[in-house]
């Protein structure tokens, strides 16, 4: 039984890993729409309300949002990484410190989910506030991409999903884990009984 939640146990924490990858992906592409329809309909960065398009501020508005999002990503790969570190993956008994590490990687990841759901929500909101009609003008007037798409906005749902999932694979490995060694002390309780 230890053999195959061990091979699942790297399974987990490579999940992890490619989970908080493509949240990083995501915080460099959710600015994408934005930045290639909006920004050039603000001509002077300093003055925001200079924009022939009604609403094009979100783009701006969402700069502070994108650096946060964007180092809280990187914590996300780092404390994945720790999983790694600490032989969370290889490990045939665990330590406090892998309990540690995926009690980290397990908060910060729901911490990070939760609070750009919410961050994601209210931008998209404001972006579908955007003169639409407006910015199709100012695009056909100066050839610049045009779109209404809240795609960027939804995949969030996809992305966290997919991390919230890591998380329970990586809480269920642990529970798992508990369970195997409990069962072995077990066995070698009765076994020095027995002799």
């Amino acid at each position: 039984m230890y053999r195959k939640q061990m091979k699942l146990q790297k399974i987990f924490c490579l999940i992890a890993l490619a989970a908080s990858v493509v949240v990083f992906i995501y915080s460099l592409g959710i600015m994408t729409d934005l930045y290639d329809c909006l920004f050039i309909t603000i001509f002077d960065p300093t003055d925001l309300s200079s924009t022939m398009v009604e609403g094009s501020q979100v783009y701006y508005y969402m700069q502070d949002f994108n650096k946060a999002f964007l180092s809280r990503s990187i914590i996300m790969i780092i404390l994945a990484c720790l999983l790694f570190i600490l032989n969370t993956d290889k490990r045939r008994r665990y330590y406090i410190a892998n309990y540690i590490s995926v009690g980290l990687f397990a908060a910060f990841t729901l911490f990070l989910s939760i609070w750009a759901h919410f961050q994601i929500e209210a931008y998209k909101a404001l972006w579908l506030q955007v003169d639409f009609a407006a910015l199709k003008e100012f695009a056909e007037m100066f050839k610049s991409t045009y779109t209404e798409s809240t795609f960027w906005f939804d995949i969030h749902y996809c992305v966290f999903g997919f991390a919230i999932i890591a998380v329970g694979l990586l809480v269920f490995n642990v529970y798992w884990k508990i369970c195997l060694m409990k069962e072995e002390q077990r066995l070698i309780k009765e076994g020095k009984e027995v002799a």
